[in-house]
């Protein structure tokens, strides 16, 4: 079946000790982060996970959502479900029927092999119900080998499919995230992903992630909209662009 469900229990607690890439770099406090969290807590409401025990569907999605919205995306998630029962079926396909399914999404030259490809990686009868209770460097480890998965793929069926502590970096959460100092200027997607999980209570991990995702999108644009910005007093980056902001000279952005 299209459908493989489990879904892990999000534990509570301290953030999981991570080694700095840069010694010199002073991570922020518990106390700022959470302070920061609740700023945007009363900005954005509280967003509540609800894992939904799909690792394989969230995989899929991922590689659908490349470079394109979320509307897009789901039409294209929405026709391959309609056109193929299980994803044996889609690993089996002509690839050219894959990629008519999924043409909403865009670029479906390229992600209807990739699709194909990682099905064929994770076995003759797909499932990924295992990660759920897998350590997780190892469940980590296996994502990435996947053909076209990255750090921030992986990130994404950890949390959303099994509600494991993860944030998901993407352009939105590395841009808010370098501005208000949750981890170095400069950190590649990577380091940023260690970072914020290093100083992340995991039962906020959720929450944070999306609530960066909303503030990045209605406010802190790659030129973002400082006059507007709830958070602007607890911001470093907006304290060193004052003047900036003041004369409407602010550098863009991702």
């Amino acid at each position: 079946m299209l459908a493989d469900s489990k879904a892990a229990t999000l534990p509570a607690g301290k953030p999981p000790r991570v080694p700095k890439r840069d010694p010199r770099w002073r991570r922020p406090s518990r106390r700022r982060v959470l302070a920061i969290r609740d700023r945007l807590r009363e900005l954005y409401g509280q967003p509540v996970n609800d894992p939904h025990g799909h690792p394989i569907a969230e995989l899929v999605r991922t590689v659908l959502s490349q470079n394109t919205n979320d509307r897009n995306r789901d039409v294209a998630y929405g026709r391959l479900r309609e056109r193929f029962a299980t994803w044996e079926e889609v690993r089996d396909a002509p690839t050219e029927e894959v990629e008519e399914a999924i043409k909403p999404g865009g670029l479906s030259a390229t992600k209807a092999p990739r699709i194909q490809e990682i099905l064929g990686q994770i076995g003759d009868h797909p499932d990924l119900d295992w990660l759920a209770e897998a350590p997780r460097e190892e469940a980590l480890e296996y994502l990435t080998e996947l053909p076209g998965v990255g750090r921030k793929t992986a990130a994404c069926v950890l949390i959303f499919a099994f509600g494991r502590p993860e944030i998901p970096v993407d352009t939105h959460v590395k841009r808010v995230g370098e501005r208000l100092g949750l981890f170095r200027p400069g950190a590649s997607f990577e380091e940023a992903h260690d970072e914020m999980l290093a100083i992340t209570p995991p039962e906020d991990a959720y929450e944070l992630h999306v609530n960066l995702i909303r503030h990045g999108r209605a406010v802190c644009r790659p030129r973002p909209r400082c006059g507007e910005c709830g958070l602007r007093r607890m911001c470093p980056w907006y304290r060193r662009h004052k003047a900036d902001v003041a004369g409407n000279m602010l550098p863009r952005q991702r």
